[in-house]
């Protein structure tokens, strides 16, 4: 269920009379500001520091006159550029709004109490979101309020960011209309870095999906007989080396390299399923329900003869080629020798009409 944030209204106002109290608030031409000078560090990500701050910000935003320091923040306000404003409510300082800041803050301490664990976000919201969050949940707590923060880069096109306001957006919705599983996609932004940009094109995510398909084939056949015992030596060792890989910040792209290294090892297929589906706990490709359904899929495909299954490896080539005329012509083909071809989320499907 969605809760939104107007709904928080009354927490907004115990919060920041709380920071009031506290010595941290004060109140300047009808808005609440939050006193960046009564903490001992303030920035505390190394990417920003005092003298590197401008005091608007953006092109064509005034400086606010009212904050006595120039890093101080607004946590409701009265007055405001928006003169325009619908959502507004009454408070002990007058009708107005709360700060974007101080929503985050307290809808976060609401539901999840005094200690996270992990907070993610976009780069983009390392200053001064996260940072005016930090500022204002632990000057309000009185401790430490969250132990790592996950800092994304951007998904970028050839042109530059991605963002509906360029009119480049990428849902899981589009994906599945253009025909792609959206596992595909995930699979994608694994085999890189979060601390780096990613650059999205149609051909890096076609590329991305033949390389999953090969992976997902190389799996199929382990699950024809998964038998035996558990080598514990070989388990151990490449379970610490996936461990490695992702306790080194969480690098998910020396994780797959490991899941590979399992797929070359000489562990009997039972080890390679444990360690392939403890992996996917962390990866979340569903390998193993993939594979199953691909070795599924060959064996009903046995009793298709040579030349339609031939047809069907050359139109999956032609599509790879974005030939589609010619897919076009070869699906006629196979649809004349009596089977008709579908391709699906699962991969191509061949009925016999």
């Amino acid at each position: 269920m969605v809760v939104p944030a107007t709904t928080y209204i009354d927490e907004f106002i115990r919060v920041i009379s709380a920071l009031m109290d506290k010595g941290y608030a004060y109140e300047a031409g009808g808005n609440i500001y939050f006193d960046t000078s009564k903490l001992d560090k303030y920035y505390v990500f190394n990417d920003f520091k005092e003298e590197d701050l401008a005091v608007g910000v953006r092109e064509g935003v005034e400086e606010d006159g009212n904050k006595r320091n120039k890093a101080d923040f607004v946590l409701w306000f009265t007055k405001s550029k928006f003169d325009d404003q619908e959502l507004k409510w009454e408070s002990p300082w007058g009708v107005g709004y709360p700060g974007w800041h101080i929503e985050c803050s307290c809808i976060s301490m609401k539901n999840f109490g005094e200690y996270l664990d992990i907070h993610c976000g976009g780069i983009d919201n390392a200053f001064p979101h996260h940072t005016n969050e930090i500022a204002q949940s632990e000057a309000y707590l009185g401790h430490e309020w969250c132990n790592y923060w996950f800092h994304v880069h951007h998904l970028n096109t050839n042109s530059g960011k991605m963002s509906k306001s360029s009119g480049e957006f990428l849902t899981v919705s589009l994906l599945e209309e253009k025909g792609y599983d959206p596992l595909v996609y995930r699979f994608f932004c694994l085999q890189s870095h979060y601390r780096k940009s990613l650059v999205f094109s149609w051909e890096n995510l076609d590329n991305a999906k033949v390389t999953f398909d090969k992976l997902i084939a190389k799996i199929a056949p382990l699950t024809a007989d998964r038998s035996g015992d558990i080598d514990k030596a070989e388990y151990d060792r490449l379970m610490a080396a996936f461990n490695e890989a992702l306790g080194n910040d969480i690098n998910t792209a020396m994780g797959i390299t490991v899941l590979y290294d399992v797929l070359k090892s000489s562990a009997n297929n039972a080890t390679k399923l444990t360690l392939i589906g403890e992996f996917d706990k962390v990866l979340g490709l569903d390998l193993i329900k993939k594979a199953q359904e691909k070795s599924s899929s060959a064996d009903a495909h046995d009793d298709i003869p040579a030349e339609v299954m031939e047809l069907v490896e050359q139109r999956k080539a032609a599509r790879k080629d974005k030939n589609f005329a010619l897919a076009d012509e070869l699906r006629d083909k196979i649809a004349a020798l009596g089977y008709e071809i579908k391709e699906t989320r699962e991969g191509t499907q061949i009925t016999k009409k």
